[in-house]
């Protein structure tokens, strides 16, 4: 039976056929794109100039978010119409034409707000409006009157010269430029450079770059590496490169030959490139999706869903990818309608501020009404035409319905673990922070812009979707902004328990070591000073967070280690702190529309819903207490949640702290397996069922030829995993 899109008529008919995991091809696409448009073209001014939606606005302000509506709902229209040769909803491409008209008309009542520094989220919007005229230019641009052309031409010179964030912003105006370049208008290619060159040094290595910053003060590894930093600058490239505008979308996949100018010379160039480091990123990428179609749930702007599958469409569309074409579709269509299922939209159709249904505490301050839009990124796969090999291809499965997988990530600092029994996928953070990366473009002009030539560092105050050991796709972070002490709720956390102040921040994460199924790091305890407490004075959000106990807390320092099995997590701590400070240690939070259920037995809390989804938490040594905190609106997964967790009395200012954190679905065994633990000072071991013995050197010092499992191993060493039958893995100290 076909499904509903919540909205508007039914969804074609399933294709399990072609498409055995998820029923979608082309046709569903296609629909869904359909919907969303008509859904909010109810939404439009007289003018159309304008998506008018209900809701709280963003930090940019009504006018912005307005256009933002446009801009955003825009882009997905051009994705349909560049993809079905021109053909697109009827009256859509005329009402979208003469809302630019209006737009950029700055007589007219509904103008889009001048491109600049007084709201320079504009240039966000921009950039989505230059490449969805570049995309439909033969069906709308060339058929504009020749004073909107020049109209909006002058509009985007608002971005030469602008101060933007530090970050992916930078490839938002050199495709402002390129489409500028195109059609004849004035550019400033020496500003376009500078911002190519300045994404170059984002890049960090396997596919991977850095959302901004400076790697000697953090590190932002999210989904904008897929939607964003992959995405714009191999468009641009396409954009520079390709063929000569007015032919069929636009863009060549293969490079080109119609550009012979610098520029042209430039994008096929830099597309070898661009093309190589996609290809390496999807190597695993694949990996980040469970097998009901979710993404993993971390990093900023999660309000974009299934945008996260841009980067695999993105490489089918221009030969950079290793996933074969039905996995590129399985990988897609799973994502769409997992959310589709799920109702992302509202009774009218518009896509909500949150994961499922609206969730406001998951968006950030730059997010209005209409931003989960950038979603329309997503229908970039509608670029494939009807006969490539990713529409008519049968779907192949994900590789977590494969089998058990893990892999160590060195550059984001990420392990992976997906099991298949369940089909979840849990992400091991040791590396992503985004401590100094906070002026995301709230449209205030913040201390994070450019100053002299160099780009100033802005402090965030332990994001809970960067800070946490874990994420996965079926949990989210805990969020309870200023909570007030003595309510545990931080989840996949480790924190000192201030009297006053509550748990402590993990902030900046500084990287020890990774490999094979291990990574470690530490931090410094941090306490933000919550709005609510009387001694809390007004201070700039990058001042936070503050230390509240002299000397003494300043040298506090936690080191953690974390080894895989499975579902389950191996999680060691190295306290170094006043003694009087506690312990909290925390697993998973999990979520439902019903209580979960609790219960606490010796050493172990854990707490189930009613789907399944089990979080455990087992005490293995240095706690005094294990308990499960409930709690209502702290997920955007589901009302009710909890987070099993542990507490310890700390007698000494050093002191260590072992668990086993596990998350598991339906269809896995939600026993957790025995293990036998061992403290010989800051050296811990572990043996698992399975025969796997595990042996992890914390601190300054590491273990000495110790001997694991009556296997003696030679020199200093940090980490071993040893198993039947098996060399043994060694990470020397």
């Amino acid at each position: 039976m076909s499904r509903t899109s919540r909205t508007g008529p039914p969804l074609p008919p399933e294709d399990r056929t072609l498409s055995p995991f998820t029923g979608y091809g082309r046709d569903h696409w296609l629909a869904l794109a359909d919907h969303l448009l008509a859904d909010v073209h109810r939404f439009a001014s007289p003018s159309g100039a304008r998506i008018v939606l209900p809701g709280r606005p963003s930090s940019s302000g009504v006018d912005s978010d307005q256009l933002e509506g446009f801009a955003r709902t825009f882009l997905l229209l051009a994705f349909r119409t560049a993809g079905c040769d021109g053909h697109a909803p009827a009256g859509l491409l005329q009402s979208y034409a003469e809302g630019i008209g209006a737009g950029t008309d700055p007589g007219h009542p509904e103008a889009w707000p001048v491109l600049g520094q007084e709201c320079r989220q504009t240039l966000v919007e921009a950039c989505s409006l230059a490449l969805g005229l570049h995309l439909t230019r033969p069906w709308l641009w060339d058929h504009l009157p020749g004073a909107v052309q020049e109209r909006v031409v002058e509009w985007l010179q608002g971005a030469w010269g602008l101060r933007i964030p530090d970050n992916n912003w930078h490839m938002f105006r050199v495709i402002v430029g390129e489409f500028l370049a195109g059609v004849g208008g004035a550019h400033d290619r020496v500003e376009m450079d500078a911002d190519l060159a300045r994404t170059e040094d984002f890049y960090v290595g396997d596919g991977w770059y850095r959302d901004g910053g400076d790697a000697r003060t953090a590190d932002n590894f999210d989904h904008y590496n897929g939607w964003a930093l992959h995405t714009y600058p191999v468009l641009w490239a396409l954009m520079a490169g390709g063929r000569a505008a007015g032919e069929a979308d636009g863009i060549d996949p293969a490079g080109g030959v119609g550009r012979t100018d610098g520029a042209g010379r430039a994008g096929r160039d830099r597309l070898v490139v661009f093309r190589a480091r996609l290809r390496r990123f999807l190597t695993d990428y694949a990996l980040f999706f469970g097998a009901d179609g979710a993404p993993v749930h971390q990093g900023r702007s999660l309000i974009y869903r299934f945008a996260a599958v841009t980067a695999p469409w993105l490489g089918a569309l221009v030969d950079a990818t290793p996933l074969g074409p039905g996995q590129t579709r399985r990988l897609a269509s799973g994502a769409l309608r997992h959310f589709t299922d799920r109702g992302f939209r509202d009774r009218h159709g518009i896509a909500t501020l949150g994961w499922y249904g609206p969730y406001p505490p998951l968006a950030q301050s730059y997010s209005g009404p209409a931003s989960p839009y950038w979603l329309s990124k997503a229908f970039l796969g509608l670029l494939l035409p009807a006969d490539h090999p990713c529409w008519t291809r049968p779907e192949e499965p994900l590789p977590v319905e494969r089998g058990d997988r893990v892999a160590a990530l060195p550059v984001p600092g990420f392990v992976l673990s997906a099991t298949r029994a369940d089909g979840i996928v849990r992400l091991v953070n040791h590396g992503s922070d985004n401590y100094a990366t906070g002026d995301h473009g709230s449209g205030e002009p913040g201390p994070g812009g450019r100053a002299g030539g160099h780009y100033s560092a802005v402090r965030t105050a332990g994001d809970p979707h960067y800070s946490r050991f874990a994420y996965s796709t079926a949990t989210g972070p805990c969020l309870v902004p200023d909570d007030p002490p003595g309510r545990l709720l931080a989840d996949n956390h480790v924190a000192l328990c201030h009297p006053a102040f509550g748990l402590s921040r993990r902030t900046r994460i500084h990287r020890l070591r990774l490999h094979d199924r291990y990574a470690a790091s530490w931090h410094q305890p941090a306490w933000h000073r919550p709005a609510w407490h009387p001694s809390a004075r007004p201070q700039p959000a990058w001042r936070h967070p503050a230390w509240l106990d002299g000397a003494a807390a300043e040298e506090a320092r936690i080191e953690t280690a974390s080894v895989i099995w499975g579902a389950y997590e191996l999680r060691a701590h190295l306290v170094d702190a006043p003694a009087y400070l506690p312990l909290h240690d925390s697993g998973w939070q999990i979520a439902g529309e019903r209580p979960p259920h609790v219960r606490t037995v010796g050493r172990r809390a854990e707490a189930a819903t009613d789907g399944g989804l089990t979080s455990t938490f087992v005490s293995l040594a240095g706690h005094t207490e294990v308990a499960v905190a409930t709690a209502e609106g702290t997920s955007a997964f589901g009302r009710h949640t909890a987070v099993p967790h542990a507490t310890g009395r700390r007698t000494t200012s050093r002191t260590v702290h072992v668990a086993l954190v596990g998350l598991t679905g339906r269809g896995a065994d939600p026993a957790p397996p025995a293990v036998g633990c061992a403290v010989d000072g800051t050296t811990v071991t572990a043996d698992f069922p399975d025969g796997t013995r595990v042996l992890v050197a914390l601190g300054a010092d590491p273990a000495w030829s110790p001997v694991v499992g009556g296997v003696p191993l030679t020199g200093s060493v940090r980490y071993a995993r040893l198993f039947p039958e098996e060399e043994p893995v060694v990470v020397p100290g």
